[in-house]
């Protein structure tokens, strides 16, 4: 969905296009997790880093639904997770010790996505974790790190090693715990993440039937990332997939000012 010229017009004043481009498209983003019921009340976060030279990102607004976030509300933060843009709203410490860390390390990564939903908790409390027998988990064959639970993450002394644990991966299964993804841009970051979030349900349902799970084979599993690599990535990473969801959606750009 592109940005017209009118929304484009609608930036606050001094406020560069590529911060304005960004936080609409990362208010989009919440909206879509809102829509496909991909929320946890006010919890959780999806970041993005704003273009430009100041290590700074956007994440939303601690006390408001996903539904209510807005291009406007959302924080623009520092990596010791201090809002720079005036914000009358906190920001949740768990989203701050996850997200400045892997922003202030992966200078590849602009989005970054973290949820509590049901089926990837579920997944991420089995020992053996994601396992490589469906369409999806296929897909993510050799993109997928794991770190183990720590608590409640609050502790920034916990910031190297969830860093460590995902390495050069666009996914992390944060065991016991969630899922997170990390990406370079808001629509790719998207599309991964349902993608995983696929590969969890569909694992659930398998384990709930009877009889054994047919295994895929190792060429088959080596193959199909570089194969369906373009299904996320591209002229526009993962931006018809994106777009396409926003139109069945009902979200415009120009209701998220």
């Amino acid at each position: 969905m592109d940005l017209s010229e009118k929304v484009l017009r609608l930036k606050p004043a001094g406020m560069p296009s590529g911060e304005w481009t960004t936080r609409l498209e990362l208010a989009a983003c919440y909206r879509a997790f809102d829509w496909l019921g991909w929320t946890e009340l006010i919890f959780n976060h999806i970041t993005a880093k704003v273009p430009g030279p100041e290590p700074h990102y956007l994440i939303n607004p601690y006390g408001l639904w996903y539904n209510e976030v807005t291009a406007s509300n959302l924080v623009k933060v520092n990596l010791e997770g201090k809002a720079v843009d005036g914000s009358k709203y906190p920001v949740n410490l768990a989203g701050f010790v996850i997200h400045s860390a892997i922003h202030e390390a992966r200078h590849d990564v602009s989005c970054i996505i973290h949820t509590h939903s049901t089926a990837g908790s579920a997944v991420a409390s089995k020992k053996d974790g994601l396992r490589y027998d469906n369409f999806y988990s296929a897909i993510l064959h050799g993109e997928v790190a794991y770190h183990e639970f720590e608590g409640v993450t609050t502790d920034t002394g916990e910031q190297p090693r969830l860093v460590a644990s995902l390495g050069r991966k666009s996914v992390l299964i944060l065991r016991n715990h969630g899922l997170l993804v990390a990406c370079p841009g808001i629509p790719e970051a998207f599309t991964t993440y349902w993608t995983l979030q696929r590969a969890c349900e569909i694992q659930a349902a398998t384990d709930a039937m009877a009889g054994e799970n047919l295994p895929i084979t190792q060429r088959v599993l080596d193959e199909t990332p570089a194969r369906t690599l373009p299904f996320r990535s591209g002229s526009r990473p993962g931006g018809m997939a994106f777009d396409g969801l926003l139109r069945r959606a009902g979200i415009r750009y120009e209701d998220l000012v």
